[in-house]
């Protein structure tokens, strides 16, 4: 007999409910920035870096280094945060 849960979101864990329980290293990538050692070495208290993409378009919310989806930055009680604004299949994923 296989042991069915659902967690918080409603999904089915089926019977891999046994590893619900793993720690993922979910990051967000707000863009990235290529630079010369150079120009690394000039950075300073107040310097900005410009990324690589629009201030508008939304970031990359990635689970143990794998793109799973995209979201836009929001502020929870003073801190950062992502609203997900969009789940990516595996194949999306692969392709971006």
């Amino acid at each position: 007999m296989s042991e069915e849960r659902k967690t918080d979101a409603g999904t089915d864990t089926g019977s891999f409910g046994f590893v619900m329980d793993v720690p993922l290293r979910v990051t967000v990538e707000i863009g990235a920035a290529q630079m010369l050692l150079q120009e690394v070495l000039q950075l300073d208290k107040g310097s900005v870096i410009e990324l690589d993409r629009g201030a508008d378009e939304p970031a990359d919310v990635l689970v143990n280094g794998r793109l799973v989806a995209r979201g836009e930055v929001a502020i929870v009680d003073d801190r950062l945060g992502i609203r997900i604004v969009e789940l990516l299949d595996n194949a999306a994923a692969r392709k971006a």
